[in-house]
């Protein structure tokens, strides 16, 4: 079973899907879509339901078993990934990674 998540612009095209089918052609598999829940600042944002629905067909057309997974809590922002930033961080890992970040991408 691989796990897909699908992003709006960034892997859910018909030539991303031509390209997993390739990958796939000769592994028995089982492939999971799974929607991107997004989240206030993420930096991507879930497909349509059309290009999920175009990408599964396509995969699944060749010879692929294909699911799209239903997403459930998002209408209360708690599906996976949502929850993110929704608590104090007392630890601070946060603020360390978002400054290790920065000195690599060189924003301050």
């Amino acid at each position: 079973t691989f796990e897909y998540v699908m992003l709006k612009g960034v892997n859910d095209s018909l030539d991303h899907a031509k390209e997993l089918v390739e990958i796939l052609k000769n592994i028995p598999s089982k492939l999971n879509l799974i929607p991107f829940n997004p989240y206030p600042h993420a930096l991507y944002e879930c497909s349509s339901g059309n290009a999920i629905y175009r990408f599964r067909e396509y995969v699944a057309n060749h010879g692929i078993v294909t699911v799209t997974r239903k997403t459930r809590g998002e209408d209360i922002d708690a599906a996976c990934g949502q929850l993110v930033g929704k608590f104090k961080d007392k630890s601070r890992r946060s603020q360390k990674h978002q400054l290790s970040v920065e000195s690599i991408t060189g924003q301050i």
